[in-house]
């Protein structure tokens, strides 16, 4: 596993841990890691030469089969890596890429995923015909290797512009959905948050649905609405979206577009945050962004602390804010906080309280 420098607010080795936990999801083993601080990285190999025979040197120590690097590497890059190393180089959106692969349960979950690895793999293609090389120069010498790689570019493509569409009649199916359930004119609350925040385990809580909570990242993808009922008798409807984390693939979010619309239908946002993570407040920052990016930082919203029981163990009761750790660096909405454990099923009703005076204010 490999980095340079990490984006603003991480550190190297808080980025490295999250892909070594990235890593260990898609069910590998880390034996090392190795990092680089590099005003911009080689526009050849990423890493310097230095830290390239330092990679070889570790290769020899410890066995490895497969080397991480946390960013996502240019084709060229990767294919010079691979060539120096001797063994198999994938980055971080292809490691996020896989686990979504196998966290995807229905059909659309697979639509997107498809859409968004052929999108990844089609500027890659040129490395996957090594073997077969152009036999020379000039009229008729063109090797079997480049005739291949045009007929691949060709069939990738055509099956980009297929699952476009099946995603865009997706996108339009969900809309009438979307229609249907405002016309009933049932408020609708969607959850969002840092993967593994406890989304789903809330999701549960409040609406006893039975989603699979794994202590994973990414354990559920494909988006939950379910019908819950408030203290003050008014219908909700609740929505269990994918989680965020930082770096996430451009190619994943625009595959993923027709499920982020789910938010933006929503009357409230719920932020779901675990207060115990060494790194909330990053986490919380990167949540925001997205919701930015996608336009949605007017939305109404609720910050929701999770796992309270953990960070303050008995003296959890007294929701006493100053008592968490970190607390300053975490970005805090004006529409309130609420502290909750979401696995003990504390602060339910309190929970529940501020989302029915949220939707009252929101209306």
């Amino acid at each position: 596993m490999a980095s340079r420098a990490p984006e603003r607010g991480w550190s190297a080795a808080d980025s490295l841990e999250e892909l070594a936990h990235l890593a260990r999801t898609a069910g590998a083993s880390v034996v090392g890691r190795l990092t680089q601080r590099l005003d911009a990285p080689s526009p050849t190999h990423y890493i310097g030469k230095g830290k390239i025979r330092e990679l070889i040197d570790l290769k020899e120590e410890t066995p490895y089969e497969t080397a991480i690097f946390d960013d996502e590497l240019a084709p060229r890059q990767q294919r010079n890596l691979e060539d120096a190393l001797g063994v198999r180089v994938i980055d971080r959106s292809a490691l996020i890429l896989d686990i979504f692969a196998r966290r995807a349960r229905t059909s659309e979950g697979k639509l997107q995923v498809e859409l968004a690895q052929h999108q990844y793999l089609l500027p890659r293609l040129v490395g996957q015909w090594k073997h077969l090389e152009r036999l020379g120069g000039g009229i008729g010498t063109r090797g079997p290797g480049e005739a291949q790689l045009e007929t691949d570019r060709r069939l990738i493509s055509k099956r980009i512009s297929l699952l476009k569409g099946k995603l865009e009649s997706v996108r339009k199916h969900r809309s009438l959905y979307r229609q249907r359930r405002k016309d009933e004119g049932i408020p609708i609350v969607a959850l969002v948050g840092y993967t593994n925040a406890g989304k789903s385990t809330l999701f549960n809580s409040l609406s006893k649905a039975g989603v699979d909570a794994e202590d994973k990242l990414f354990a559920t993808l494909d988006p939950v609405t379910r019908r819950v009922v408030l203290p003050n008798g008014e219908q909700i409807l609740i929505t269990d979206t994918v989680g965020v984390i930082h770096k996430l693939p451009p190619s994943l979010i625009a595959a993923f577009r027709a499920t982020l619309e789910e938010l933006d239908e929503a009357d409230l946002l719920l932020h779901i945050v675990d207060i115990t993570h060494a790194n909330a407040g990053h986490q919380c920052l990167t949540v925001e962004g997205i919701l930015r990016d996608l336009k949605l930082e007017s939305k109404p919203r609720l910050t929701v602390f999770n796992k309270i029981d953990l960070a303050l163990g008995s003296k959890a009761e007294s929701e006493s804010l100053d008592m968490i750790p970190g607390l300053e660096e975490v970005v805090l909405p004006s529409e309130g906080i609420v502290l909750i454990s979401a696995a003990r099923g504390w602060g339910m009703e309190k929970l529940m309280d501020k989302i029915a005076g949220s939707l009252k204010a929101a209306h």
